[in-house]
């Protein structure tokens, strides 16, 4: 994950803790910070545990999620919010670079909720949140960082996909799709509201996912991007 996206992710979790969720917080790198998020987390008189793997390869996914279970039980809420993002033009990127975004954003998507499922189907109940970007959802040419949004977008086809195949299960799959957010480095001053979404602007359309308001809702995007649009 870059800095920004780890930030967005733990302030996401600890929003699901005050709301009462018990939580896992998935590291690869940053142990001390995860550690950190998690007794945060406790704060909130919640259950919480780290649980560590490379959310692209099958075996370590499997492994964190066996962890997950044998300290808080089944998941029954997933939030997707790995985002590695080269920086670059298309055609300057090396190949490790591309696959750096696509394993990172689409494979972790994929393979997380691939083992996260039959828990859920079995419970009858389940809910998967996924990280999209605001850009990803229109035919916008993005020549800098293009494997990033090429990946997301393969994120929101898979969200459909997902609800599409959950939807006799109890299970919503639905995706957030931020443009900046509040400690971004990007000048957003010429964008709507003058201003980049803040965490509570990102927390809350995930919360109402997860809520039982929002079971007839699946397969949708909401972009918390202040109502950044294009021009006719």
């Amino acid at each position: 994950m870059t800095g920004s996206a780890k930030r967005v992710g733990r302030e996401m979790l600890l929003e699901l803790a005050a709301a009462g969720a018990d939580v896992a917080v998935h590291y690869w790198t940053s142990e001390e910070a995860a550690a950190e998020t998690a007794a945060d987390a406790r704060a909130h008189g919640v259950e919480a545990t780290t649980v560590e793997g490379d959310v692209t390869d099958p075996d370590a996914v499997d492994s964190l999620f066996s962890d997950c279970e044998s300290e808080l039980g089944d998941v029954d809420i997933l939030v997707n919010a790995v985002g590695p993002l080269p920086q670059g033009r298309w055609d300057e990127l090396s190949l490790d670079e591309w696959k750096t975004a696509v394993e990172g954003c689409l494979y972790s998507t994929y393979l997380c909720s691939q083992r996260a499922l039959p828990s859920m189907r079995s419970a009858g109940w389940g809910r998967i949140i996924n990280f999209g970007v605001a850009d990803a959802r229109d035919d916008r040419a993005v020549p800098m960082n293009f494997p990033y949004f090429a990946a997301k977008k393969a994120v929101l086809q898979l969200t459909r996909t997902l609800a599409y195949d959950t939807q006799d299960d109890g299970i919503t799959v639905n995706a957030v799709s931020p443009f900046a957010v509040e400690n971004t480095v990007v000048d957003v001053s010429e964008y709507p509201r003058g201003r980049p979404a803040t965490f509570e602007d990102v927390a809350a359309p995930i919360l109402f996912f997860c809520s039982d308001a929002a079971a007839y809702i699946s397969g949708q995007n909401v972009a918390v991007d202040g109502g950044r649009l294009q021009e006719a």
